[in-house]
């Protein structure tokens, strides 16, 4: 199994994953690939040789994360967010679950880290509506067949929604599941924008997807610039 995180200028969120990422059940028979971008120093010194380094050029979670895939291993290709915390037993559910021959890919149930109100809340609205639509975030922790992540053409030239758009066209392709042991991902992002204005921003670009209009000219808001970490805080006075 290939594990892939992109990170771009996330080098102290990246070192707890990859701490967490050590006491894995069968790790030592997968591989690491952090594709990264951005503050170079930092980065290199936190991965200090527990995984791969990759600087491929581009800063899009879609150029970096496809930019892993083309050099990895492994079978099984799971792609996780630099400040994601699978369940210890998260290699072998996989390989489980990929034991029927019709399933494609998956993700697990979403859980953020923070013991928040607010993110507790949104984290069953967003159990919710997955489990409905069977559509996937990167914050679950998207595990796909590497054979057919290249025949779907892997992630889209995006800038915004690409685990979307992939999810989607996994669940077309065939059959993806949904392992309900939770994976922990930070609400950072949430608690530094506030959790109810971030949730709504959610709502309104998956709105607009929906519909079929252009998404992709509120990617710098939601990653923030390239030359920052993401997840900042929103200006004041911005308006969604």
């Amino acid at each position: 199994m290939s594990i892939v995180i992109p990170a771009r200028n996330d080098a102290e969120a990246l070192a707890r994953t990859l701490s967490h990422l050590a006491h894995l059940t069968g790790r030592c028979e997968s591989e690491v690939i952090v594709t990264a971008a951005g503050d170079r120093k930092a980065t290199e010194r936190v991965v200090a040789g527990r995984a791969r380094l990759l600087w491929p050029g581009g800063s899009t979670r879609a150029e970096l994360l496809n930019a892993g895939a083309a050099v990895a291993h492994g079978d099984v290709l799971f792609f996780l967010h630099a400040d994601s915390f699978p369940p210890s037993t998260a290699l072998a559910l996989i390989e489980e679950a990929l034991r029927d021959p019709s399933v494609g890919g998956g993700a697990f149930e979403h859980l953020f880290d923070e013991p928040s109100v607010s993110l507790r809340l949104i984290t069953y609205i967003n159990r919710l509506r997955y489990r409905l639509t069977r559509n996937y975030y990167g914050d679950q922790g998207l595990f796909v067949r590497a054979s057919v992540f290249r025949e779907l053409g892997g992630y889209g030239a995006l800038r915004l929604l690409e685990d979307l758009d992939f999810a989607q066209r996994l669940k077309r392709r065939g059959q993806s599941v949904l392992i309900r042991q939770p994976l922990r991902t930070s609400g950072r992002r949430f608690l530094a924008r506030g959790p109810w204005r971030t949730l709504f921003f959610i709502v309104w670009l998956l709105a607009l997807h929906t519909l079929g209009f252009d998404t992709q000219r509120y990617a710098e808001r939601w990653r923030g610039p390239a030359n920052r970490a993401p997840g900042m805080p929103w200006p004041r006075g911005v308006r969604l």
